[in-house]
């Protein structure tokens, strides 16, 4: 049986609103309101893992490199693994999503994965935004819209449409159950496994960045609101929530584009850097094992890289909605095969 490591338990207890503090309105130069825009941020990420693997060896699935899109680039990156070990990179061709597979021999199994990921973000005024009827919905988007194992939306019918079916159709809909997610659970380390489904979220009203994003999909999924989960780092979270860590957060289908939400609220959105999107965590777990394996903490680091000259600048808290996936299927630039050692 496969066991799954997914963004992850974090320190400390406390409500997700009351992080970050409230950001004043960031001036967008001297384009209008309501006018897309552009910026770019340069990403410095740093992963190390390490396990120790039981006599019989075990397989590993890893989710861990950078996604290529068409707003997310790799300029530079490097694996280094510490045994002499093939292993095999594939690229899926409709979501950008690298997976690593590998055996890990008996013993110590360490990786490093270092990366400078520059990221493209689409700015536009959120009033903007509407939503898409699904019969208007592309294809590829439709596997978004209904329940899957941790996002049970046909049980969540009634409390979506009650608490939210009468508001406007658009961003400020999806930004009302973000919100009200926000309300309603309390971000607490250790209070949900690999197990825990956006009903028992609802339920329990506590959690870590995978259950709010869970509860977020459930309740947009409810209302027909395609929406999906993404995986990357919690760059700009609070340091008291402890070191830096993965991090779950959630893209929603509007007008034609996939748009950033934080439900947590931990980290900075124009941070995000993704290496995954799926229905739920069970599609884009950091690392899922098969066979007798012990993890020791993931070691992550996660920097931004001001560098005016060039366009970048650093990742900060804005009013607009932001968007790094335009929707279409990613084109197969990346060649998978296995490498050997």
């Amino acid at each position: 049986m496969a066991n799954t490591q997914s963004p992850p338990p974090q320190s400390n207890t406390r409500n997700a609103a009351t992080w970050p503090a409230p950001y004043p309105a960031q001036q967008v130069g001297t384009v209008p309101a309501d006018q897309p825009s552009h910026d770019r941020v340069r990403m410095e990420l740093q992963i190390d893992l390490s396990y120790e693997v039981d006599q019989h060896g075990a397989d590993f699935v890893f989710n861990i490199h950078a996604a290529q899109t068409p707003n997310q680039s790799v300029s530079a990156e490097r694996l280094v693994i510490n045994q002499p070990i093939a292993h095999h990179i594939h690229t899926d061709p409709a979501t950008g999503n690298r997976y690593l597979r590998l055996h890990g021999e008996p013993g110590t199994l360490e990786l490093s994965y270092s990366a400078t990921v520059d990221i493209n973000h689409y700015r536009i005024d959120p009033s903007q935004l509407a939503e898409v009827p699904v019969r208007r919905l592309p294809q590829e988007v439709m596997g978004y819209i209904y329940p899957s194992r941790y996002c049970q939306s046909d049980r969540l019918l009634r409390l979506a449409t009650n608490e939210f079916g009468a508001l406007w159709q658009g961003h400020s809909r999806v930004q009302a159950i973000c919100d009200w997610v926000q309300r309603h659970v309390a971000f607490t380390s250790n209070t949900s496994n690999s197990n825990t489904s956006a009903v028992d979220t609802l339920v329990e009203q506590v959690g870590v960045c995978r259950d709010f994003a869970h509860l977020m999909i459930a309740l947009c999924r409810a209302i027909n609101i395609p929406a999906r989960f993404t995986t990357g780092t919690d760059y700009g979270a609070d340091p008291a929530l402890g070191p830096p860590d993965f991090h779950a957060y959630v893209e929603v289908y509007l007008g034609d584009r996939w748009y950033i939400f934080d439900p947590s609220g931990t980290a900075i959105p124009m941070g995000l850097l993704r290496f995954g999107v799926g229905r739920d965590a069970a599609d884009v777990a950091f690392a899922t094992i098969f066979g007798g394996v012990w993890a020791k903490p993931p070691v992550i680091r996660t920097m931004a890289i001001q560098d005016a000259a060039r366009g970048f600048e650093l990742p900060r808290h804005c009013t607009q909605a932001l968007s790094t996936d335009h929707g279409a299927g990613v084109a197969a630039g990346v060649a998978a095969g296995f490498v050997a050692a």
